[in-house]
């Protein structure tokens, strides 16, 4: 399966394209956020009873300073008439106060919880999704993806159901006042100045969503940049490529920025054009209350009742159109992480499939046939690993070794025949139980960024210290650890680079030892070890060899002579079959590659190099191209 990197293609999770479809996509984020909701429904509902009062006293707050201001105006009346509005103004306001905040405390929970699930199950997901899926993605994109989507989750909850509803109330609420109290043309101008002010902002917000999407794009692509290059750091300093890496890093930064630049410059615009209407709408009002009082009709309590409703009405307004924004924005946001969660997984249990259920261990392999991206890798593969036996595939790279891995750990499903162990067809039963069944040591094991310990007992979690020093003392990995000086506390790094290739196999083996499965995969696993370490490896599980079935995927054809069964495969075909000895003898591929590696054992002639070679002084015409 080497190479399906360089043919594989798509926009999966890292280069996404660049569409957005809001409409449809608020209500689709509300229903998958209403089980979070439901799951706390009586804080919710205590939340928006705490911010109901809340509202309430915020519009009785006007009122109170109407009455305060006649009250002071009016001669003869007693002092504590003004004192209990006044009492009664400053409770309004400390009630507004403490039942919003007694809403933030309340609802807390409910938006976090959100948060967890969400992620989780975008995480669980990511799981699930096909190994095609995971050759496409950028790691880097993929995690700040799952951030963004993450905290657009928290402002959507925090913003759509306990802020747009009671602020509409609140505005409802403040113009029926205004209606009822005053002329029609108060009404006429406010309900003007509030269809001209969410026109603007609807209008202006459309177009300055494009700059926060390219924003979202350039930073994910600065980000899966600067991942990839620091997981790469011993590539980067061998090439001294530190300046390039740094330069393409600023390149999309310098993108970034230019997005960031537009859309600074476009909320300007927007906040100034909202102002603009806002103090427009209020200047009217105001005019029309003074010339109210100056004709008498309306007093001074009037006047200021209606410039405090007027605050009262633009305040929520504006801040509707910092909602409509925010929440365009969040969308946005998550967009990318809905899509990740929509991603279909290919390889899914078959409706009402059962566990594994292993008696022997055999694997068949029947008429298999799997192409990738159009291109076909096995063509009519049929052959059967016997319980507890050994079977070994080689051939030449390419020709379709570890497909056979992948496959038989259902990475992939074959587009022709079946795998079959124990004669229950893999497809029918259930991934998780496949998986426990099988071990897998890859040619290029990868390890977590923990400690040796951690990275051993990942075979089984739960695995106590005595079966872990078991593990690594079968993969003769224990010597080593015993030399550190923090042991099995040792930290391996990022992907394992504090080890050297050959340690990295050797806690590979042990993890997957540890997990003690029916039926072990190594796909070259013994690839980077030194002879010395190979040949221990080798005398190791050659002694769990007769209660395991196993396959090996070779390269060095040395180390599977005493295989029961060794398969030759070209072209995606087996081409040969059967022992070492019987191999040899019949002179095909096996035997070629058998003389092959024979010969590149001896040691190199360099010196005996023509000039026309690659070695010696001045090298030939291809090293002088390459230094043209």
């Amino acid at each position: 399966m080497r190479g399906l990197e360089r043919r594989s293609g798509g926009t999966l999770s890292g280069e996404q394209p660049d569409t957005f479809a809001p409409r449809g996509l608020l209500w689709t984020t509300i229903k998958r956020l209403a089980p979070y909701l439901w799951e706390y429904r009586l804080r919710v509902a205590l939340a928006l009873a705490s911010l109901t009062v809340a509202k309430a006293a915020s519009v009785a707050v006007p009122i109170a300073l109407k009455d305060i201001v006649n009250g002071l105006d009016t001669h003869g009346r007693m002092l504590i008439v003004p004192v209990a509005l006044l009492a009664a103004y400053g409770g309004l306001r400390f009630a507004n106060s403490l039942f919003g905040e007694l809403r933030d405390v309340v609802f807390a929970r409910v938006k976090q919880r959100a948060v967890r699930r969400a992620a989780t199950a975008v995480f669980r997901h990511l799981h699930a999704l096909p190994l095609r899926f995971h050759l496409d993605r950028q790691t880097g994109a993929v995690a700040r993806d799952i951030e963004r989507g993450s905290r657009g989750i928290a402002l959507l909850l925090n913003i759509l159901l306990f802020n747009i509803i009671p602020t509409i109330v609140e505005i409802a609420l403040v113009a029926g006042i205004l209606i009822a109290k005053f002329r029609l043309r108060f009404a006429v101008i406010t309900f003007s100045t509030l269809g001209l002010y969410i026109g603007f902002t609807l209008f202006v917000t459309e177009w300055r969503t494009v700059f926060r999407r390219s924003m979202n794009d350039m930073d994910s692509r600065a980000n899966n940049q600067a991942v990839d290059s620091l997981l790469n750091y011993e590539t980067v300093k061998f090439f001294g490529n530190e300046d390039y890496e740094s330069g393409r890093y600023d390149a999309h930064l310098a993108q970034w920025e230019d997005a960031a630049v537009r859309n600074q410059s476009s909320l300007a615009l927007l906040n100034a054009g909202q102002a603009a209407i806002i103090a427009l709408g209020t200047t009217i009002l105001m005019l029309l209350a003074a010339q109210g009082v100056a004709d008498h009709t309306m007093n001074i309590g009037d006047l200021v009742l209606v410039n405090a409703f007027l605050i009262q009405l633009f305040m929520p307004l504006h801040f509707l159109g910092f909602v409509y924004r925010e929440i365009k924005h969040a969308l946005a946001d998550m967009e990318r992480m809905f899509a990740l969660l929509d991603a279909p997984a290919d390889i899914a249990d078959a409706p009402g499939a059962r566990d594994l259920a292993i008696s022997r261990g055999a694997v068949r392999f029947e008429h298999v046939g799997f192409s990738y991206g159009g291109q076909p890798l096995l063509d009519d593969v049929d052959f059967t690993v016997a319980p507890h036996s050994t079977t070994a595939v080689v051939g030449p790279s390419g020709s379709g070794k570890s497909t056979l891995v992948r496959l038989l750990a259902r990475l992939y499903d074959p587009d022709s025949g079946r795998i079959l162990i124990d004669g229950q067809d893999i497809r029918a039963v259930t991934q998780k139980s496949l998986r426990q069944t099988i071990g897998v040591v890859p040619q290029d094991p990868v390890l977590f960024n923990d400690t040796l310990y951690v990275n051993i007992a990942y075979g089984r979690p739960g695995a106590d210290i005595a079966e872990v020093r078991a593990a690594a003392a079968l993969a003769h990995l224990d010597r080593f650890i015993a030399a550190l000086p923090e042991g099995y506390e040792t930290r391996v790094g990022e992907r394992g680079l504090k080890l050297s290739g050959g340690e990295k196999q050797r806690v590979a083996i042990a993890r997957t030892l540890l997990k003690n499965p029916h039926i072990l995969l190594f796909d070259e696993a013994t690839s980077a070890l030194d002879a010395a370490s190979e040949r221990a490896v080798q005398e190791g599980l050659a002694l769990l060899a007769h209660r395991r079935t196993t396959i090996v995927v070779a390269h060095r054809l040395a180390t599977i002579q005493h295989a029961d069964q060794i398969l030759v495969m070209r072209a995606g075909r087996i081409v040969e079959r059967g022992r070492h000895r019987d191999l040899i003898a019949q002179g095909g591929l096996y035997a070629e590659l058998w003389a092959l590696q024979q010969e590149t054992q001896r040691p190199p002639r360099i010196a005996a190099a023509t000039p026309q070679g690659l070695p010696g002084e001045g090298g030939g015409p291809a090293l002088q191209a390459l230094g043209q």
